[in-house]
């Protein structure tokens, strides 16, 4: 099969370059700029010509969507642009997909949730009530998926982190390293995500499309699913574990409330996903979000 990777020098694009090592598929690996050491073919998901043309020639069978605008406060002020790359972009490669017959994986957030008070797990039915422009445009680009009429996997996924780019977790390596008092809020509630085991995810999502891809008709397991880490835990935890794993046990972390930090949007207060609907379509062993952490720290040091 060959599959067709956006985003591909981001967190997500790069562990999907690890699966693309362990298994016999073709792979293409886009985005919008090269990185030296990297093979990255140059692709603006925002223009449908472009993206037609790289699906056509190619023969793709799988595309997999890791690109997205994800600065939820400075979307408030960017929302042009956020909605581009979030909204309309998504509708090109659904597009491109259909006319190819070929399967959308597209990577969504739980930023989708939060304008309503939760204190179960969300599940892929509940309605989304954004509350700002990157939870909005995160939302109408699923929404432009489900309206193309092409067969896609939408993955919702929280709190992703990994070895590559910027993320809290090396965000909070850095500081509880550095400062003597950190001060990390406890009111947000919601799971990790390493980005490893999603791309692991998305690999046995691929995996039985293969298997089971009709050569014609929709792809039965066509529909919305959520992905994080097991378990849950505030921000303060999370923090608090990246430090005790990193050894940096010279700060104080101390648990304080949101609005101590101002900001332009209003995050999920609870943001945990439920998992069931993946686990059960697809088989996935979900890792708890510890052990996961453990490892991409280990890989950190």
């Amino acid at each position: 099969m060959t599959i067709l990777v956006t985003g591909a020098n981001g967190q997500l694009g790069n562990e999907m370059r690890l699966m693309a090592d362990r298994g016999a598929d073709r792979y293409i690996f886009t985005d919008v700029v090269e990185v030296p050491g990297v093979e990255t073919a140059i692709l603006d998901i925002t223009d449908l010509a472009a993206v037609r043309t790289m699906v056509s020639q190619n023969d793709v069978d799988v595309i997999v969507n890791c690109a997205a605008y994800t600065n939820v406060d400075k979307a408030e002020d960017d929302a042009e642009l956020c909605a581009l790359l979030n909204t309309r972009a998504p509708e090109n490669l659904a597009v491109a997909a259909r006319e190819a017959g070929a399967l959308l994986i597209h990577i969504s957030t739980d930023y989708v949730f939060g304008g309503d008070p939760y204190n179960t797990p969300c599940t892929e039915e509940q309605k989304g009530t954004p509350t700002g422009v990157y939870g909005l445009t995160k939302l109408q680009g699923e929404q432009a998926i489900e309206a193309s009429g092409c067969d896609y996997v939408i993955i919702r996924t929280a709190w992703l982190y990994s070895e590559y780019g910027r993320n809290f977790v090396k965000t909070m390596l850095n500081l509880t390293s550095a400062k003597p008092v950190l001060k990390v809020v406890f009111d947000q509630t919601g799971t990790p995500t390493y980005a490893l085991d999603l791309a692991e995810a998305i690999s046995v999502v691929i995996g039985d499309y293969a298997a089971s891809a009709p050569a014609s008709g929709a792809y039965q397991k066509t529909g919305i699913y959520h992905y994080s880490n097991e378990g849950v835990c505030s921000w303060f935890d999370f923090t608090k574990m990246i430090a005790e794993y990193a050894g940096n046990d010279g700060c104080d972390i101390q648990p304080c409330h949101s609005d101590e930090f101002p900001s332009k949007v209003t995050r999920p207060s609870y943001s945990v996903l439920d998992k069931t609907k993946i686990k059960q379509t697809f088989g996935i062993k979900v890792p708890y979000w510890t052990d996961s952490l453990k490892k991409c720290i280990n890989n950190l040091k």
